[in-house]
């Protein structure tokens, strides 16, 4: 069998383990409560690390995403906001 393209293969995929949720939200926020039960859950189940920043502490997040938050990021893109859906993070995440 000859070898694939360079161009035809996957790139190894990152367990979830390898992956990083950022929640940026604020405090107060009821979608912002909700939606970090949504990852601690799921990334709890799946090992991933997350982590949370206050968009009142910083300006760019505050300019990029204040109508949207709270907003999630997988590996630094964006991924949901408003609503976590807890299969579509999992999935997004390999688990």
């Amino acid at each position: 069998m000859a070898d694939m393209s360079p161009l035809l293969r996957r790139t190894p995929r990152k367990s979830p383990a390898e992956r990083t949720v950022i929640l940026i939200g604020k405090p107060d926020c009821h979608l912002c409560e909700d939606a970090e039960a949504v990852i601690a859950k799921v990334c709890g189940e799946l090992g991933t690390p997350w982590e949370k920043k206050d968009i009142t502490q910083d300006e760019e997040l505050h300019r990029k995403y204040w109508e949207q938050i709270p907003v999630v990021l997988v590996d630094g893109a964006q991924h949901d906001f408003w609503r976590v859906n807890p299969d579509r993070l999992r999935k997004a995440l390999g688990g």
